[in-house]
């Protein structure tokens, strides 16, 4: 087998390696598709078969150790996405009736809440912006 006939081989490993990777969706086959092309490469340039299947394993495998860990674990992490009540705390309100310790009315997300003040102490006037640092049952407690 001349060089130009070994290269178009791997050629056609790595294309064949990228059809269960679209059926799938399994990154591994990517992989061995990129180790192929790394062997054609290598085969291109002259390599013997025995250095294009050294380039091949040692490319996938590498690829299998160090870069499918990563990949993985970027999938694994859920999007920070804050929906339903989580997503109001830390959002800016403006105080309708009078906010105290003991209650009030806010305007959070163009809704009327009812509202208290986390320090009892602290009176916040109709105007006022307030932010939402929690939310407990139907009640916004604001700074």
């Amino acid at each position: 087998m001349d060089p130009v006939d070994s290269w178009i081989w791997w050629l056609l490993a790595a294309v064949g390696l990228g059809i269960p990777l679209v059926l799938t969706a399994m990154p591994e086959f990517a992989m061995f598709a990129i180790g192929a092309g790394a062997a054609a490469l290598t085969a291109g340039l002259g390599g013997g078969v025995v250095l294009q299947f050294l380039v091949f394993v040692a490319v996938s495998v590498a690829q299998l150790v160090f870069i499918r860990p990563i990949a993985y674990r970027q999938l694994k992490q859920a999007p920070e996405i804050r929906t339903g009540i989580e997503a109001l705390v830390g959002a800016t309100a403006v105080v309708q009736e009078k906010v105290d310790g003991e209650g009030g009315r806010i305007k959070l997300n163009g809704e009327i809440w009812s509202a208290r003040a986390l320090n009892p102490g602290i009176e916040y006037e109709p105007g006022q912006q307030v932010d939402v640092v929690a939310i407990q049952g139907a009640t916004a407690l604001v700074v």
